[in-house]
């Protein structure tokens, strides 16, 4: 790859694909949480409304799409430390590649002990 031009983190490496990652899983939560707000709201206008859409939530795949939530949340946050570090720290930007490896690092042991349980109770295991 060639070397990016000189004053760029971020253009075609490491940097732009953390840059992007943090905007998707920012929006993607964003989403979720308006979701949550409005469906949460729909138990004062009916709660058998509400009983319907919270029994849709109960199923493998809404299962496995709380993994990715959890997982989104996790990076978002880990990455929204490493994204200060680089912008406060005089040595920020010299080490943001490394710190990013961190942050995938800690990605991967928080999801691992978070994953094993969530998935029995997802897939009937844990009961």
């Amino acid at each position: 790859m060639p070397n990016a031009p000189a004053g760029t983190l971020y253009r075609g490496r490491e940097g732009m694909w953390s840059w992007v990652a943090h905007r998707v899983t920012g929006v993607s939560i964003f989403f979720f949480l308006l979701v949550h707000v409005l469906d949460t709201a729909l138990v004062r206008v009916s709660p058998e409304a509400y009983n319907a859409v919270i029994g849709t939530y109960q199923t493998p795949i809404m299962g496995l799409g709380e993994a990715g939530l959890v997982a989104a949340i996790v990076f978002h946050a880990f990455n929204g430390l490493r994204i200060a570090l680089v912008d406060f720290w005089s040595k920020g930007p010299q080490y943001h590649r490394v710190m990013l490896w961190v942050v995938l690092g800690l990605l991967v042991v928080t999801m691992a002990g978070f994953l094993p349980r969530h998935l029995m109770n997802v897939f009937g295991g844990g009961h």
